[in-house]
């Protein structure tokens, strides 16, 4: 009876679920990448679909001129380049991380299934943003629509990384532990989709006659944003370092001072 109660309780303890047990970081990978493949293809899919001019529309409408045909929908090929550009660096983002991540844990994972599932909503924010094309109430709630799925897709990866801080020797390399020397940059590069469509979702709620104009400056300046961000983190790292080593040299010099003195000097 001894053994049978073991052996229960062995097979109950090989099918528990446990958030920090290891999970198979090169499936992960090839999951959010298969993932990310298929939404970017979506994004063309609706281009050939909607947006190619009939040609008797062309030759009737436009006297045969396909440029002008084509400039029409120029508000619809800008809502794909600026929802193809978003999926690239959310993209890009993920790789950074994961490039850091040395042992994923199955609560990353189910983080990692949660952002992919926002990620699966950016065709969505195309469609939304490019048929909603004039100054109306529901341009305003598309963009707004477009905002959240972002933030919610971008977010998740932030406490993927989060929550890899938490067992950081086992879960991150080296440069992105706490301290370590892409530490800060990791965590701007991962804050900045967040904070940017959390804030271009508050400026369309005070400024909504900027909306279409808000949301697009917020596709055209985070790819730059990404490039400065390593210079800006660089360059605030360096004047923290020498703030502190001047501090430093000040500590040692009263040191010295202190130890050349004599010590009824000293008591003085």
């Amino acid at each position: 009876g001894q053994r049978d109660e073991e052996e229960e309780h062995h097979s109950l303890e090989t099918f528990t679920f446990y958030l920090s047990e290891p999970l198979s970081k090169e499936r992960v990978e090839a999951f959010s990448d298969g993932v990310y493949a298929i939404v970017a293809t979506l994004l063309i899919l609706d281009i050939c679909e909607d947006n190619v001019p009939d040609p008797r529309e062309v030759e009737e409408k436009f006297h045969g001129s396909l440029l002008e045909a084509l400039s029409e929908y120029g508000p619809n090929y800008l809502a794909y380049f600026g929802s193809f550009v978003t999926i690239g660096l959310l993209w890009f983002v993920h790789h950074s991380l994961f490039l850091y991540v040395t042992k994923a844990t199955r609560l990353m994972g189910l983080l990692n299934i949660l952002s992919l599932a926002f990620i699966g909503g950016l065709p969505l924010a195309y469609q939304l943003t490019s048929e909603f094309a004039e100054k109306s109430h529901n341009e305003i709630e598309a963009i707004q629509v477009s905002c959240v799925i972002t933030f919610f897709a971008s977010i998740f990866q932030f406490a993927i990384w989060t929550t890899a801080l938490l067992r950081e020797r086992e879960t991150l390399h080296p440069f992105a532990r706490y301290g370590g020397k892409e530490h800060a940059f990791m965590f701007a590069k991962l804050a900045l989709y967040p904070c940017v469509s959390l804030g271009a979702f508050f400026l369309t709620c005070l400024l909504s006659e900027f909306s279409t104009a808000i949301f697009h400056l917020m596709q055209i300046v985070i790819p730059f944003a990404f490039l400065a961000l390593r210079i800006f983190v660089r360059i605030s790292l360096t004047i923290i370092k020498s703030v502190m080593s001047l501090s430093r040299r000040k500590v040692v010099l009263l040191e010295e001072e202190e130890a050349c003195l004599s010590p009824t000097e000293t008591l003085s």
